[in-house]
């Protein structure tokens, strides 16, 4: 008999959930008593209860133990996306070009959303995204090198920024903001549009533990329009 994964206990657990035999506000068995109930070890159901509690099926509480959720809250999970597969997911053909890349003092709200002291360098790059030879998207981005370890050999004319972190830099957490804006002098003159443009921009800050990776500002070129999957 194969050992059961927690593939096999998260959906165990569920079962139950769905059935009834733990209605909502009921408290589960602890992870010793289920790895004992289900033969299995106890990191094991762990992560299997861990997942769940991400999913907002369950609540566990320090000394308070694990209840079923009274008020069950999907939680949605955004994948950092490659946009060469973006764009080429679209039926377009990808190329991107590297405007810059420096070795700079990032301004101060950058700094700030990466919560590091005054005076530190970053590698500052700008990017623009083309679909079918047009400018899809531009990519303003301050890099940590001391969580972002090998950028500095990276051929970033061959690979996007974006790309080689996705493939290379795992993180542990960030925050993203989605708006409209008006288009600056610099992304105006890479996405061939007007200043002032109303443009729709995306401002993501990713962290490995509690360092910083990057923090990064992306302008669509006007007519973009997100979708996603929940």
């Amino acid at each position: 008999m194969r050992q059961k994964s927690y593939q096999d206990i998260r959906a165990l657990v569920l079962a139950r959930i769905h059935a009834q035999i733990w209605p909502p506000g009921a408290r589960i068995p602890g992870e010793a008593d289920l790895a004992a109930e289900f033969g299995c070890a106890r990191a094991t159901v762990n992560r299997a209860l861990r997942e769940l509690a991400e999913a907002g099926l369950i609540e566990r509480r320090r000394k308070a133990g694990t209840r079923v959720a009274v008020n069950p809250v999907r939680k949605a999970t955004l994948e950092l996306p490659v946009v060469r597969l973006e764009v080429e997911g679209r039926g377009e053909t990808y190329d991107h070009k590297l405007l810059l890349r420096e070795t700079e003092t990032p301004p101060d709200h950058v700094r700030a959303r990466m919560n590091l002291p005054a005076g530190v360098r970053l590698l500052h790059l700008k990017t623009l995204h083309m679909a079918d030879a047009c400018p899809y998207m531009f990519e303003d981005r301050w890099l940590n090198r001391r969580t972002a370890t090998g950028i500095d050999a990276a051929d970033l004319n061959r690979i996007s920024a974006n790309e080689w972190l996705v493939q290379n830099v795992p993180f542990s957490g960030g925050d993203i903001a989605f708006f409209a804006a008006a288009a600056s002098g610099d992304e105006a003159g890479a996405l061939n549009i007007a200043p002032e443009t109303a443009i729709f921009v995306v401002e993501r800050t990713t962290w490995r533990g509690l360092d910083p990776v990057t923090a990064t500002r992306l302008a669509y070129a006007p007519g973009y329009r997100m979708t996603t999957r929940i």
